[in-house]
C-alpha cells in the first residue's frame, strides 16, 4: 500500500499535519530515518521552530541527502511553515548555517515597519493559478501564518503565493513536484484541505516533473 512519508525531526506538528493528509485520504507513515520512507508515494516536511536548530536535526538524522534527493526526483514534497523556509539556501535568524538550497534564496525577517512581529493569525494570498498544489484556490483566500521571516527567492517564477504583511512576500514556492507553503494548510480549514487533497491526488499520479 503506497502511503505519505512525514518527515519527524523533533520540529513539527506531526499530529495535525497527518490527522489533515488522512482525512482527505492519504495513508501517513511518519518516518525519522530516510530508509523508513522508502516505497513512499509522497514526502512531507513539516516544521515549527528556528532554522538553525531544524536543519541541524535534519542533519543529525542524515535527512538532509534524502530530502534533495526527493526534490530531484519527481516524488510530490511538500513543506510547511519552516519546512518551506529550510529548501531556500539561508537564513538571517542562523547566519552561516546552509539549507536545504532547493530553491536558490534566503530567509530574512519582517521589517520593523509597525506591525507586530511576528505574524499570527489570518491573511490573504494571491495564488498562481497554474500550480496544480494550489488547483481550487479562489485569489484572496485566506490561510493561517505563524512567523517572523519569510522565504526571498532567487527566482520570482517559483513563487507560487504571494502575501502582504508589511510588505509583500512568499506565501508559497513551487516547481514541479515540489511545493511549500509558509502558511499552515493544516490549520487552514477548507482551503488548507484543498491544498492537502492536491498533494494526496499527484501523489496517487506518480512521479511528475522534478524540482
Amino acid at each position: 500500500m503506497s502511503f505519505v512519508a512525514l518527515i519527524d525531526y523533533g520540529m513539527g506538528n506531526l499530529m495535525s499535519v497527518s490527522k489533515a493528509l488522512e482525512f482527505v485520504g492519504a495513508t501517513v507513515r511518519i518516518v525519522e530515518k530516510p530508509g523508513e520512507a522508502d516505497g513512499a508515494s509522497g514526502v512531507v516536511l513539516p516544521g515549527v521552530g528556528a532554522f538553525g536548530d531544524g536543519m541541524e536535526r535534519l542533519n543529525s538524522a542524515g535527512m538532509v541527502p534524502f530530502l534533495k534527493k526527493t526534490a530531484a526526483s519527481g516524488l510530490p514534497f511538500l513543506g510547511i511553515c519552516l519546512g518551506m523556509q529550510m529548501l531556500l539556501d539561508s537564513s538571517e535568524e542562523a547566519p552561516g548555517v546552509p539549507g536545504l538550497s532547493i530553491f536558490p534564496g534566503k530567509v530574512v525577517r519582517f521589517p520593523e515597519l509597525g506591525e507586530k512581529i511576528p505574524q499570527i493569525g489570518w491573511n490573504s494570498i494571491v495564488p498562481d493559478e497554474n500550480n496544480p498544489f494550489l488547483k481550487g484556490i479562489p485569489k484572496d483566500s485566506f490561510f493561517y501564518f505563524v512567523h517572523s521571516y519569510y522565504a526571498k527567492p532567487d527566482d520570482p517564477s517559483c513563487v507560487a503565493a504571494r502575501c502582504t504583511y508589511m510588505v509583500e512576500f512568499a506565501a508559497a514556492v513551487g516547481r514541479g513536484s515540489v511545493f511549500a507553503s509558509q502558511f499552515h494548510p493544516e490549520k487552514s480549514q477548507d482551503c488548507g484541505l484543498t491544498i492537502l487533497k492536491n498533494f494526496v491526488n499527484l501523489c496517487a499520479k506518480g512521479i511528475s516533473e522534478p524540482c
